[in-house]
């Protein structure tokens, strides 16, 4: 499976936000991380859908949008609208997981499931067939800059095993602490997709951050 990386904006500079996503779609990234959090489901406000419209006219880049949300039924429609191409939900945050998830499908865009760092694999087994990824957090949710959780490799694992047999072929993302330092450990245990925000926003140079991380994809292409 392609490796694709994913800066996350909520590390950007939002007074020059435009910018910072010209610089790091020119220097190779594959999409953008969108962090949708609403101060109940996690202790933390960030945007809405017209931002994301907003930054739509800006780049081509997939919009992976990420809902740390409650009730997040209510608002996929509008994050849709506003030009998410992948949407992905917290497990704890649906009642009715497969639901939810049939009805991102139903409009067009990519489904996935998020997984905090205590909520196990096998939570996903009864929902595994209606999935399109699946986000992995290699930290508690709800601000960036957070330390990495190398436990959470064990996880990754066990999902590339739960894949293989179930013969899908979902994609495996990764969410958290994520840089050049870990980024061949996550890529070992399976990950396939891999989102950063601190270590890409807050380098001094961004855009060789971002060509660097790409750079240790192509070890792996083979793998």
């Amino acid at each position: 499976m392609k490796k694709r990386l994913a800066p996350s904006i909520l590390s950007a500079n939002f007074a020059r936000l435009a910018d910072e996503i010209r610089l790091v779609e020119e220097a190779g990234a594959d999409m953008l991380h969108v962090d949708i959090m609403d101060g109940h489901f996690v202790p933390n406000l960030t945007i809405g859908p017209p931002v994301v419209e907003s930054i739509r006219a800006v780049t081509s880049l997939p919009f992976d949008v990420h809902l740390m949300i409650e009730n997040p039924d209510t608002y996929i429609p509008s994050f849709v609208k506003a030009g998410a191409n992948l949407i992905s939900v917290h497990f704890e945050a649906c009642t009715h997981l497969n639901r939810t998830l049939q009805f991102i499908g139903s409009l067009s865009c990519k489904a996935g499931v998020v997984l905090n760092p205590a909520s196990p694999v096998e939570w996903l087994e009864d929902s595994i067939s209606d999935l399109d990824f699946v986000l992995i957090m290699s930290v508690n949710p709800g601000f960036g800059g957070q330390k990495f959780l190398s436990q959470v490799l064990r996880k990754v694992e066990k999902l590339r095993a739960m894949r293989a047999e179930s013969n899908l072929s979902f994609a495996i993302e990764i969410d958290g602490g994520i840089g050049p330092g870990n980024l061949r450990d996550a890529l070992s245990a399976g990950a396939d997709w891999f989102v950063a925000g601190s270590s890409v926003f807050h380098s001094p140079n961004p855009s060789e951050t971002v060509r660097k991380m790409r750079e240790v994809f192509k070890e792996f292409e083979t793998v």
